[in-house]
């Protein structure tokens, strides 16, 4: 069976493209690029300023190709995908070219699904950022949108010991297979999807609407156990198990099973903010829809349908690009001996094969300047496979790096401003963008992001179970931060004092989303203003370090003392102020003007 493409290309029922070969097995290269789209994008961008267009008909042509309206007027993001997070050194130079050309903050940012947001263009400039980065094979096609958004995965598959097997070539497939595809056009709701490997499950299945875990039945045949209708926002949901096992020829039609029931599910099209398949889910329960599910695979399009995974599998040599393991590279001297071990401790990893490291940047707020996406670019060309994979921690791993050549590495890291020790430490404070950009944004999370990462600083932590606490804030309830799952979790929100709104945001502790546990947090009864947000973490941590038991770690000691000795801790930072007295409470970070709460409307689920 075909389909025509919406611009006219012949593509298979599963949305590719006809001529195979259009799947190279390069790191980075899994979405076909098709050309006719940014003719097409040019095409009705020119209708829509021209006034030819409706602005409701137009946003959802726009979302489609991964491009958002934002809360300023007039200028655009688009959002990159990166399936798994994967790029290439070429890629990481487009991205440096159009921050550099197109970006007036002059950065492209490393979201927590792996992709990378470019913000600030205006939309007549559009289409040339889209066909510049897609040379580099690069594709922000359904990036946004009603559709199944950026597949993410662990940045070490394949790398490391302790997993099951390597997942990404059946990632790659599903990408593959639901790109430009009729059916997931437009969904009641987006579509998240993860696949992970490891039992640490550091790509966070739990909250996906769609995940893949690898597992190898009874009889020794690898596949996948399937979950389904996990999610954060204002309605968190651990996602429960569909099928203890899927095989890998039946892991797509069991997909496409899912995603025809999410598709009719017309009941939840009319409230978008429910919309979701955990929605759907938790009212008739997992017994039921599995059911769904099952009864759905007999009908004609899965007993004629092809969902053999193989032609669309991604399965690069990552391995054969390496650079040769040699020991002719630079090594400590005694005078930066200290730092560079400080810089090993969490940003460097042993690979499984023999002789090889993989290293991580810890990527401040996730922005990466024009000039570190070019020095990293070089960097990945001279140390690496030349592929590298971005982490839903917002940060960036160097993969197959002879271990001899690390100090190197982190000597040009530092050159660059990438080689501060931390990675995915406490150090490593995690933000969406809020009011900087987006239009649901209630405050300036990443304002506070470098306010608690300064603060935090100046604690100088060395606590070994301290650093293992995870910070993050979002701008609004709906958890792009995925603060439900961190230890201290921040989401934005308003108070009043005076009269007067004042920045603020609700707190959760306890989360978790390492070492296979994955869990939301705890609310507190209070809502901590965002000026005294920085403080507040301070008394958390050091009350957690005075009253834990030998090795407790910290969302461990919030399960064992409650909430209240937290809300406790910091009930004096919410009490009220007048302007008068204290007119910086009144406004948020990095702002210079009273605060207000000006929410836009969200496109999500235009």
């Amino acid at each position: 069976m075909q389909l025509t493409h919406e611009s006219g290309t012949k593509t298979h029922k599963n949305g590719t493209v006809e001529n195979p070969e259009v799947f190279e097995n390069v790191p980075g290269h899994v979405i076909p690029i098709i050309a006719q789209e940014f003719e097409d994008f040019e095409s009705e961008a020119d209708k829509f300023l021209d006034g030819n267009i409706e602005e409701s008909q137009y946003i959802g042509f726009r979302l489609k190709q991964g491009v958002y309206g934002q809360r300023q007027p007039g200028v655009n993001m688009t959002r990159v995908k990166l399936p798994f997070g994967g790029i290439t050194a070429d890629q990481m130079d487009a991205f440096g070219d159009v921050s550099e050309s197109h970006a007036p903050l002059k950065k492209a940012h490393i979201t927590t699904r792996q992709a990378v947001q470019i913000h600030h263009i205006p939309l007549a400039k559009m289409h040339e950022v889209l066909r510049h980065i897609s040379i580099s094979g690069l594709s922000s096609r359904e990036g946004c949108g009603n559709t199944v958004r950026n597949v993410t995965g662990d940045p070490f598959a394949g790398i490391l010991e302790g997993e099951v097997f390597d997942p990404s070539p059946w990632a790659g497939a599903f990408v593959r297979y639901w790109v430009r595809n009729e059916l997931t056009q437009l969904l009641p709701r987006k579509c998240k999807v993860a696949f992970s490997g490891y039992a640490d499950n550091r790509a966070l299945t739990d909250i996906h609407d769609i995940a893949f875990e690898a597992k190898i039945n009874d009889e020794g045949e690898p596949g996948f156990r399937m979950l389904v209708g996990g999610g954060t926002s204002i309605f968190p949901r651990l996602a429960p198990e569909l099928f203890e096992w899927v095989s890998f020829d039946e892991y797509l039609k069991v997909s496409e099973a899912v995603l025809r029931i999410f598709d009719r599910c017309d009941e939840l099209r009319v409230n978008r903010a429910r919309a979701r398949i955990k929605v759907y889910i938790d009212r008739i329960g997992m017994d039921a829809f599995r059911e769904e599910v099952l009864e759905e695979m007999k009908q004609d399009w899965a007993l004629e349908g092809d969902f053999n995974p193989e032609p669309l599998l991604f399965v690069p040599d990552e391995e054969g690009a390496a650079p040769s393991v040699s020991t002719e590279y630079a090594q400590p001297t005694d005078e930066d001996r200290a730092e560079f071990e400080a810089f090993t401790e969490h940003n460097v990893f042993e690979q499984k094969q023999a002789g090889y490291s993989a290293v991580m940047l810890k990527v401040y707020r996730g922005d990466l300047s024009p000039e570190q996406w070019h020095g990293v670019a070089d960097i990945t060309r001279k140390y690496s496979s030349g592929f590298a994979r971005t982490t839903v921690t917002q940060n960036l791993v160097l993969r197959f790096v002879p271990t001899d050549a690390v100090y190197e590495v982190w000597s040009a890291l530092k050159e660059l401003g990438l080689g501060d020790p931390g990675a995915d430490t406490i150090q490593d404070v995690v933000s969406c963008p809020g009011t900087d950009s987006c239009k649901l944004g209630i405050t300036a999370s990443m304002g506070l992001n470098a306010a608690v990462h300064d603060r935090l600083k100046s604690m100088n932590i060395t606590d070994p179970l301290t650093k293992k606490t995870v910070i993050r804030m979002s701008g609004c309830p709906n958890g792009c931060s995925q603060h439900h799952i961190a230890s201290i979790g921040f989401n934005g929100a308003s108070m009043k004092f005076d009269g007067q709104q004042v920045p603020a945001y609700i707190v959760q502790v306890g989360g978790r989303g390492a070492n296979g546990k994955v869990n939301f947090g705890t609310r507190l009864k209070v809502r901590i203003p965002a000026k005294r947000a920085p403080e507040a973490v301070e008394r958390w941590l050091r009350l957690y370090e005075s009253d834990r038991v030998e090795g407790e770690e910290f969302s461990d000691f919030v399960d064992r003392v409650g909430a209240v000795p937290f809300e406790d801790a910091a009930r004096d930072l919410t009490l009220p102020v007048e302007v008068t007295e204290d007119k910086d409470t009144f406004v948020d970070w990095q702002r210079s003007g009273l605060f207000k709460v000006e929410r836009g409307e969200g496109e999500c689920a235009v």
